[in-house]
């Protein structure tokens, strides 16, 4: 599919939401179609692809059924689609899929399968703790995962700035010592 086409895409789902043949949110992506369309040249058959509420291009580009994602829009799912034929899962729950995809991961590493998964997150989910944990245990245990962060700037309708703020990461100090307890006790057993 090609950026013109997924232009489209959106622009029929915003004609079917104005005339009120969906009668549930919808979020409409655009302005991403070439940057999408370069970092899925990189999934694969068989990849699993992790989505947002803002699912209807990564559907797309994984090589989804335009025409099932559009009757799944039409019926008030277009926050979660859900497609086993491509591997497709997509959640409303800003940062839910992350330990899922890690979860695949782990699954396909353990499995030892040719497979990658591909978790997309907004840049205001990619400041929240979990997502900081998941990239951390995959990248420590060498899980097949790629995250991507999708900025565009905002978090609903807040600029990701102003939530956050602008100020420099030099917050955190690091040190490592050697430990002379154990995590409990005294290294040896008492009598109570």
């Amino acid at each position: 599919m090609d950026n013109k086409e997924l232009i489209e895409f959106e622009k029929l789902i915003g004609k079917h939401f104005k005339n009120k043949k969906i009668k549930a949110p919808i979020h409409l992506s655009g302005g991403n179609e070439l940057s999408l369309i370069h970092r899925f040249k990189n999934v694969k058959k068989g990849d699993w692809i992790f989505s947002t509420h803002r699912s209807h291009y990564h559907y797309l580009l994984a090589g989804g059924d335009p025409k099932y994602l559009e009757q799944e829009i039409l019926k008030g799912n277009s926050m979660h689609i859900f497609d086993n034929r491509i591997n497709f899962f997509s959640s409303a729950i800003v940062g839910g899929i992350l330990p899922i995809a890690l979860g695949v991961a782990l699954a396909i590493k353990r499995k030892k399968e040719d497979r990658h998964v591909w978790c997309f997150v907004g840049d205001m989910a990619s400041k929240m703790g979990l997502f900081h944990e998941c990239e951390r245990y995959a990248s420590g245990f060498d899980l097949p995962i790629t995250f991507v962060i999708e900025d565009n700037g905002y978090s609903t309708n807040t600029p990701t700035d102003e939530a956050w703020g602008k100020g420099k990461r030099d917050v955190v100090e690091y040190y490592s010592y050697e430990r002379t307890y154990p995590h409990v006790g005294l290294k040896e057993w008492v009598q109570m």
